[in-house]
């Protein structure tokens, strides 16, 4: 699959899936034991947010605090979409390098990390929120095959949690080596 469309795949199931949280879901827990559901779209929103500069070249400085706080306001599923359909757009761009907090980095690169982290917070916000997960085994192969390489990297810089063993079904896998338990529930 060609990292644009993983990309804007992902993002396309996330923004579909909060137009799914109901008005009185956005306090309820996630897998992501810092965030409740309105908190973990807030950050999922500010990835995209932050793919149109970045996709265009500008450093983050250039960008500054135009992203930060309440990116939500009053109408968090308006705000998910808008957010989705400008970062689709921004993956198409062609840009030498992309400007991210730890240096320079390829730009298919980058929209491989954001793809992984649309689908794996997909999942999050699904569990969270009582609706089937969108794990595509197309999308799963694509961010497992790419992640395999990195898992070890992200987990020495603190990005996920503790591998967690006995899960075989590749979902479930994946869930498993960001450090997610794939049985996670709210209750």
């Amino acid at each position: 699959m060609e990292v644009v469309e993983l990309h804007n795949c992902t993002v396309a199931n996330f923004a579909e899936l909060v137009a799914q949280v109901g008005p009185g879901q956005w306090s309820e827990p996630t897998p992501c034991t810092d965030w409740d559901v309105r908190a973990l779209v807030n950050h999922v929103v500010g990835e995209e947010r932050w793919t149109v500069p970045l996709m265009k070249g500008w450093t983050i400085a250039e960008v500054g605090d135009t992203l930060d706080g309440d990116l939500l306001a009053d109408d968090p599923s308006g705000a998910a979409s808008h957010a989705a359909r400008e970062a689709a757009v921004a993956a198409t761009l062609t840009v030498d390098k992309v400007h991210l907090s730890y240096g320079d980095e390829d730009p298919q690169e980058y929209l491989r990390q954001l793809a992984a982290d649309h689908l794996i917070h997909g999942w999050d916000l699904a569990v969270a929120i009582g609706v089937p997960p969108r794990l595509e085994p197309e999308l799963v192969d694509e961010v497992g095959t790419w992640f395999g390489e990195r898992e070890e990297l992200y987990r020495s810089a603190g990005m996920i949690g503790a591998r967690l063993d006995g899960f075989t079904e590749s979902g479930d896998a994946l869930l498993a080596a960001f450090g997610r338990n794939p049985e996670w529930s709210p209750a």
